[in-house]
Order: structure tokens, then sequence, then C-alpha cells
């Protein structure tokens, strides 16, 4: 069991959990070398650098060096609708509602919650010119665009493999499960969406020695004491202290 899993919530936010990175790390990464306003050579009345706080989340994940270009520059908001209870999960099969491949069905292959964006597999794409030169005319390559989970899909019920919307409820384990309002079929969350960069399922995961182990997570290495610092230093080194200092007011 890796430390970074631990710091992970196991439901939501699957596009950090696919990376296996903590959140730590994640906002140390949007916040290296991005400075959003700085002041001129003269007196600093203010910090010397601002740094942002709202970022324009993209298909670039935080942590890449393409976020970080696309953040360099300011851009208008973007205002995302808040979704308390995540429903869509890599690997969940879905009907796109608008565009050319209105009424096509496909698999998602891609989620990013921070601006509440699905990626289907080969559906709603668009052609780029990649790779042209004075020598080569270039290839054209297909680019899946990002669909809304608002209204641009819905997930597939499993009675009939049609639209439908969804409720979270529990099963008689005690599990947290989708279930469709049309027809009351549970929604099964895919075994895609625990695929990580160290593994497939959870369940086929090998620790190795580099791993955190579950015992030493548990371990209590703190013990409290009515001591300062200096005191438990004197004491671990059997030196001791003189009376305590009388206190000291400043005016």
């Amino acid at each position: 069991m890796r430390l970074t899993q631990s710091l992970l919530s196991p439901v939501g936010k699957m596009t950090k959990l696919y990376s296996n990175l903590p959140e730590s790390y994640i906002k140390r990464a949007m916040e290296k070398g991005k400075v959003g306003w700085k002041t001129p050579r003269a007196v600093q009345y203010q910090p010397k650098e601002i740094k942002k706080k709202h970022y324009r989340f993209t298909m670039n994940r935080p942590w890449t060096d393409e976020f970080a270009r696309q953040n360099q520059v300011s851009r208008k908001k973007v205002y995302v609708k808040p979704i308390p209870k995540w429903s869509y999960f890599r690997g969940d099969m879905v009907e796109v509602l608008v565009g050319k491949d209105k009424g096509k069905q496909g698999t998602v292959s891609q989620v990013i919650e921070e601006r509440n964006w699905v990626v289907v597999e080969g559906l709603n794409a668009h052609y780029r010119l990649v790779g042209k030169t004075a020598q080569y005319p270039g290839t054209m390559i297909a680019s899946e665009a990002p669909l809304l989970v608002d209204d641009h899909v819905a997930l597939l019920d499993p009675a009939d493999n049609k639209p439908c919307t969804i409720e979270w409820r529990y099963n008689e384990s005690g599990e947290r499960v989708r279930v469709s309002t049309r027809s009351g079929r549970i929604i099964p969350t895919p075994t895609q969406a625990e695929e990580t960069y160290d593994y497939k399922t959870a369940a086929t995961y090998r620790e190795s020695e580099r791993d955190t182990k579950e015992d030493d997570l548990t371990i209590i290495s703190f013990k409290p004491q009515l001591s300062t610092f200096e005191m438990d230093v004197a004491e671990s080194m059997g030196i001791e202290l003189g009376p305590p200092p009388s206190e000291t007011h400043w005016y």
C-alpha cells in the first residue's frame, strides 16, 4: 500500500487518483514559477511576487509543463457548475446528446472534474494537422474534444442500453452505488476506474521495497508532553536545567 494512495480519496477526483499524485505535490506544481504580478524596480510597498490563486484548467493536467505555459497569460475566467456527487468514471458507457455524434455511444477514456469534462473514446473528435514541414505535408490526426457531463452525455441504463438519469443509493450490503431512476437497475462502477499508473486494479497490486508498509502508518510516533522542545532535548541528553526564567513583557 503506497503512502500516496492513502492520501487520496477513493471516490471522486479520479484524474488525480489515476496519476497517483498527492494533493500537496499538485499544489506545488501549479504554483511553481507562476507569478501573477510583480512590482517594478522601485520601493517595494507590496510583496515582490503575488502568485495566482485561480487557474484555468484544460485538457493538460496541472502538474505538466503544458499546463504551466497555458497559465502564463491571463484568460477570461471560466465558471464551472459545482457537482456535489460525481457520477462519471473511466470505463463508463455513455451516449452523446449533442453535436455531430449525437446518438452515438462510447466509453469514457478520461475524466477532468475541474471543468466537468469527460472524453469519450472516438467521439466528438476534430482533426488536426501535425508535423508539416517544407518537405513533408504533415499528418491529420483525430483529437477528441471534451464533453460536459451536465447536458452533453448521459449514462446508459443496463436494462435497455438507453440514456438515463441516476441516483446514488445504498444496496443491501451498505455499499454506495449508482441506480437508474427509470428501471431501478444498478450501474456498476467499471474496473477501469481503479486503474492507475501502478496497477490495473488495487487487488492485483504487489508491494515493493519502496512502498510504505501498512504497519508503519499505524505506529504512533508522537507522544505529547507538557514540556517545551528545549526541555525534551535536555532530558534526552541528561542535562539538568535550572529554574524556569521569569516572564518578560515588552511594551
